[in-house]
Order: C-alpha cells, then structure tokens, then sequence
C-alpha cells in the first residue's frame, strides 16, 4: 500500500517537473539570453522552485486520492433517486426538478467552499489589493467570486435537471455581462473578467465536474459530455456578475454616504 502511494507520488512529480519545467525555460532564457541579466539571488530561486515543485505535487496527489473520489461519491450518493425520493423507490422518469432541492443547495455550497479554497483566486486577490493600495478587499473579492460560482453552479443543476438549452442560459448571461461593463468601474472590469478564470482550477473543477457528471448519468436523456461539463461554463461566467456587481454595489453605498454628509 505504501510502496504504491510512493510509486504514485514520483510519477505524479515528474509529471509536474514536465509541465514547470517549459515555464523556468522561459524565464531563463528571456532573463540570461534576452535581458543579459544574472539572475538575483539565484539560490533563493532554486529553493523556491524545489518547493513549488514539491508543493504542486502533493497537492495534485492529494486531489488524486481524495477529492476526485470523494466528489464523485457525493454526486452519485446525491443524485441517487431512492435519496431523492427518501426511499420511495420512484422512477428517475418521475422526478420533477422540484424534487432535487438538495441537488441545487448541495451544489450552491459546493460551488462557494471550493472557490474561497481555491489557491488562484487567493493569489489573485492578493495582488488585488496591493495593486488597488487596499481598495479591493482580499475577503469581499473572494466572497463576491465565490457567490457567483455558487449562483451558476445551481442554476447549471437546474438547467441539467430541466433538459432547457445551455445556450440560453450562456447567452443571456453575456449579455448582462456585457450590460455591466457599459457601467463599472474601469479599474474593476479586468478584474472581473480574470475571476471568471481562476474559478476553473484545481480544487473547483474536480468537484463540479463530479457533481455534472453524476446528474447526467442519473437523470434521464441527459449527455455527460454536454450537460456534466457544462457546469463549468457556469462557473466561469457568474463570478463575472457577482464581482461587477459587488463593485457597483459599493459604489452606490459610497455615493449615498457622500451625499448623506453633505446635508
């Protein structure tokens, strides 16, 4: 068992050794062949990558053995009709989408806990706020990103359960998106549109992915190509809303408190 795991953790970190290993290429050659420069404190730097390095594999390990399995058997487990049905024993044909409450509720919580986890949004909104000098608030992004993941991660469900179109749902959703850029804030608008891609990472993805996969092989003429994966389109796009959103939103609670002080 342990000489498996092993055996398990070198090759997933040499898979990782093949994937950063293009990315230092870049640097060094741009840094010693195009700019002429040495490389400051290169013994930091060569610490620094070897624990990257051991860090991306543990963590791909640990999604590996643990959180792909364990999203897969709570999407099963949660979309199994006798669970739906409290043991009734009814038929999938039967079911209404009124009845996959828990679907949606377990679905919306998935959604916002593994987004606040997810390590790019953490950086992301780091540098957020030391770019903006702590105007944007590392918590607010992070909870405004998270609820748009939950919001489009339920209504994907929904759409699931349904059988409507993902066009319609896509379409409409770029629209207001677009609505919403014509009246943000110009500092916000890229970082808006960059939170919808650091939702689709590595903690996120496995579990939604588990969970529109699940619903598609339990629900009745559904495809797990279309309907399981479209649950990430979902996630990509609502963080866009609910972060314009939360920016628009405390720009008109500070505009009503400017003109409240100067009554």
């Amino acid at each position: 068992m342990i000489t498996d795991w092993l055996i398990s953790l070198v090759q997933t970190l040499l898979e990782t050794l093949k994937n950063v290993v293009p990315i230092i290429a870049v640097i060094l050659i741009l840094q010693l062949l195009i700019l002429r420069r040495p490389i400051p404190n290169w013994r930091r730097v060569l610490v620094g990558f070897v624990y990257v390095l051991l860090g991306l594999a543990l963590f791909l390990e640990g999604l590996e053995t643990s959180l792909f399995p364990l999203g897969e058997i709570m999407a099963r487990q949660l979309t199994n009709p006798t669970f739906i049905t409290g043991g009734a024993g009814q038929f999938p044909q039967a079911l209404q989408w009124t009845d996959y409450t828990w679907v949606y509720l377990f679905a919306a919580a998935i959604g916002f806990a593994t987004t606040l986890a997810e390590p790019a949004l953490i950086a992301v909104a780091l540098q957020a706020r030391a770019v903006s000098g702590g105007a944007i608030s590392v918590t607010g992004l992070r909870v405004a990103v998270a609820l748009g993941v939950a919001i489009g991660v339920a209504l994907g469900t929904f759409r699931i359960i349904t059988g409507t179109p993902l066009y319609y749902y896509i379409i409409t959703g770029y629209v207001v998106v677009l609505m919403q850029t014509l009246f943000a804030q110009r500092m916000i608008i890229p970082l808006a549109y960059d939170s919808g891609g650091v939702t689709t990472s590595t903690v996120t993805v496995p579990l939604v992915t588990a969970l529109g996969m699940g619903l598609a092989n339990t629900v009745p003429g559904r495809s797990v190509l279309i309907d399981g994966f479209g649950l990430i389109a979902f996630a990509s796009l609502f963080p866009m809303i609910t972060v314009m959103g939360y920016a628009q939103l405390s720009s008109l609670r500070a505009h009503l408190a400017r003109r409240e002080a100067g009554k």
